[in-house]
Formats: structure tokens, sequence, C-alpha cells
């Protein structure tokens, strides 16, 4: 149970998964420590430095973590690996004394971090493959359903919303594909000491013994390590890392960005799920707020600086270690990680509830469609002997009107005034012009395109 009679992280409790903060809590961080130790052990046991005995000493109590006492210890000796140290040797009467020999601290601190973040990535990219099969799904029941496009925010051409919808799953499906290869080239720091010349371990094993001694833990657990290092693994891989995430939150950001344009009552054509018990406001009854997706929006804004200060720990780490980036890193990734993780279920749960309102729709396309036949009437009449220029003049004067009725609240006349209008007429019969006037002959690719793009993700993701 969380104490709040104290300042809480808000990650604590209200963002992120149960499973991601698990990853990054300490008790995780400690077992993942410990687990080193003991493949470390395990492994020296080749070349006598330790027993078998003493192995099996500390596995038996390798998962008894007790971080009260290693925060008890940590107030006096203020620091953290070495209180873990204690506490995990005092347990083991046997194995004890053999703990960390020859390692320091990032060789143990480094490996476990980039272990947190290989189980990180692995759940991101889970919850991301299934928000991508939900976005399909809705990619193909929507691939046919004519809504108007805007640019610049103003009315332009018709599209399909399956096919706006497709074109957030294609950068989706871009951002999970990077995820796979950002942690297929994760990296540990191995075991090189303390400046990352492993004299340490050539002393105890001896060069070659040294090369063996790592694979041997390499193997252990799944992970390569840098072929050099200082007493660190390259930071330039936490700036990979978090870039990735920030990629993956500036999508979630786009999308939820739209949607909240969208859900707006001037054009309210979708809606993110509104429970039937939910308050929109405290002061108006009436509202609906897209608080799901404004709150990606504020999360994405975080996420996207954790790459600059991931940059400034790489670059102003001097010679073989600065620990001006220790105390930032403490947060950077959990908070990162968390952050993203609430965007993609956040992201997951709308796309699943996801609102869409064919009224709206089809008003904005009687309202605003009429205007993207213009473009048709311009090449049918130049198909025919028009003139391009001259035509373009009478169709922007009969648009300009049309623009005038629309905002005295009249319905679009365009169509009218062009199947009047002589100047048209007299090159493209009346009969071919209420054709190009129909919005659903006018989407061009979107409906074949936005399937293909469905059944990209679906032989994509397993």
């Amino acid at each position: 149970m969380i104490s709040f009679e104290s300042y809480q992280s808000p990650f604590s409790w209200r963002y992120g998964s149960p499973e991601m903060r698990k990853i990054w809590g300490e008790e995780n961080k400690r077992l993942i420590w410990r687990k080193l130790w003991v493949a470390m052990a395990e492994a020296q046991t080749g070349w006598g430095l330790v027993t078998r005995e003493q192995v099996q000493d500390l596995k038996e109590h390798m998962s008894e973590v007790d971080v009260a006492r290693a925060f008890e210890i940590e107030k006096n000796s203020h620091h953290d690996l070495m209180a873990e140290i204690k506490v995990f040797a005092g347990q083991c009467p046997k194995g004890g004394g053999i703990l960390h020999l020859g390692a320091t601290s990032m060789d143990i601190k480094d490996n476990a971090e980039v272990l947190q973040i290989a189980q990180s990535l692995d759940i991101l990219s889970l919850k991301l493959g299934s928000l991508l099969k939900t976005l399909a799904g809705k990619v193909e029941a929507y691939a046919g359903v004519p809504v108007m496009a805007f640019t610049h925010l103003q009315p332009a051409e018709p599209t399909t919303l399956g096919y706006r919808l497709a074109g957030y799953a294609q950068d989706l499906l871009e951002d999970y594909e990077a995820l796979l290869k950002v942690r297929s080239e994760l990296k540990g720091k191995g075991f090189k000491g303390a400046v990352g010349n492993a004299a340490s371990y050539v002393m105890l094993f001896g060069l070659e013994g040294q090369r063996r001694f790592e694979t041997l833990l390499s193997q252990a657990f799944g992970l390569p390590f840098f072929e050099v290092t200082t007493q660190t693994y390259p930071r330039k891989q936490d700036y990979a890392v978090l870039s990735t995430l920030a990629g993956l939150a500036a999508t979630a950001y786009k999308i939820a960005f739209d949607l909240r344009l969208l859900q707006s009552e001037v054009i309210g054509e979708l809606a993110e799920p509104f429970g039937e018990e939910q308050v929109g406001s405290s002061a108006m009854p009436f509202k609906r707020n897209p608080i799901e997706a404004e709150k990606i929006n504020s999360l994405a804004r975080a996420v996207s600086v954790a790459p600059l200060t991931a940059w400034n720990n790489y670059a102003n780490s001097l010679l073989e270690r600065t620990l001006d980036d220790s105390a930032n890193r403490r947060t950077l990734f959990p908070e990162t990680f968390l952050s993203v993780d609430e965007i993609v279920m956040t992201l997951a749960k709308i796309m699943d509830g996801l609102k869409v309102n064919p009224v709206k729709m089809q008003h904005n396309l009687d309202k605003f469609g009429p205007f993207a036949a213009v473009e048709r009437v311009i090449i049918a009449a130049v198909k025919n002997g028009a003139d391009r220029q001259e035509m373009h003049e009478v169709l922007r004067q009969l648009s300009m009107t049309a623009w005038q009725a629309i905002e005295k609240g009249q319905a679009n006349p365009l169509a009218g005034l062009v199947l009047q209008d002589e100047r048209v007429t007299c090159w493209v019969a009346p009969s071919d012009l209420s054709q190009l006037f129909a919005v659903e002959g006018y989407t061009g690719i979107a409906e074949p395109r936005a399937r293909e793009m469905a059944q990209q993700i679906r032989t994509r993701i397993p």
C-alpha cells in the first residue's frame, strides 16, 4: 500500500501498468543485481575461485531482497550497490565472502539496467502490436467510408476514414519495427572493471580467460556485450533507445491531437470513449472533454525531451566516466518507459472504443465536398477543349459565391451554380457534371491502399 504522507510520483500509481512499474521497481532491480552476482560466481568456479557449495548458498538466498535493510545501510555508506552487497552477503554464510570479486559497480548496474530496458521493450512491443491489430480492424471497417480531408485546417478534398487511419497505422508500424530493431541491438557493458580495460579480470583469469568469462555471462543472460567500454557502456545507446521511444510518442501525439480536433463539436466526426458516469467538468456538466487524448499529448511532451537529456549524458561524460548523469538516470528510463506504456495503453483504449459519427461526416461532406469537384470539372472541361486558366477563373468566382451562402448558414449551392452556368456547360454536359460532383467517386486510392495497409499489419505482426 502506497503511503501518501509524503510526495509520491504519479508514476508510482497513476501512469503506466503494474508490470512496467515492477520492472523498474527496487526489488526487480536488486534481484537482477543478485542474479548477475550469482552468475559471476558460477562462472568463476571454472577457475577454482568459487566452490559449488558457495554458489548454491548464493542461489538459495538470491530472491531474499530486503530493500528496507539496504536503505538503512546506505544511509551511512552512501553507496546503494555496496549496501545491497552487504545485505546479500549477510544472508549467505558460505558464499557471501566471494560476492563481486573483480567487479566494479557499473559492471553490475549497467548490465542490470540494459536487462531492464530489454524487459520494458518486450512489453511495449507486445502492447503496440496488439494496438496495431485493433487499428487494422478499424482501417478495414472504414476503408471505403468517405470523409472530408483538411489541409491548413481548411476543408480540402474527400478521402476515406480508413485511409486516414491507415496513415496512423503506417507510422505506428514503423515505430513497432523500430522498437524491435533497438531491442535486437541492445548491448550490455559486460565485465570490464573500473575504466573498461578489464585489468582486474585479466589478473583473475588471464587475457583469454577474461574473454571466456564474459562469453559465459553473455550467454547466461542472452545479452551481447560491447567490445570497448569505459567504466560504463557507451551512453550513446541510451540516446538511441530514448529517441525510439520519443518517435513512438510523436506518432501517438499526432493521432491524439487530430482526435482532439475531430472530437470538437465544430467537426464532431470522431470521439474517444466517454463513460456513463464520467464527469467532463466540475463547472459545466454538459462537457465531454477529450481527456484521454489530452493525456497522451501531455505525457508525450515529457517523453520528447528525454533524448535531449540522454544526448547531454553522453556528450558531457568526460574521459572514462563522470557521475553527472547518475541522478537523472534514476528517473530517466523508468519515467520515460512508464509514460510511453501509458500512452500506448491509452491509445489502445481510444481505438478500441472509437466513436464514429456518420451524421456529422455526411454533414461535412455535404457542406464542403462540392468544392472538391471543382478540380474534376476543370480537368473534364480542358479535356474537351476549354482554356484551363479561363475555366479556373469561372469556377473560382462560382466558388466564392458558394462560400458566401455557406457563411449565411445556407446549404452549399456550388453544384447548382455550375450546372446553370453556360460558360461551363458548353464544355461539359450537365449529366456529366452531376457525376463529377458525386463525392464517392473522388477518393482515389484511399480505399484499396487502406485495405493493403491493414493486410500489411496482419502479415508483419505475429
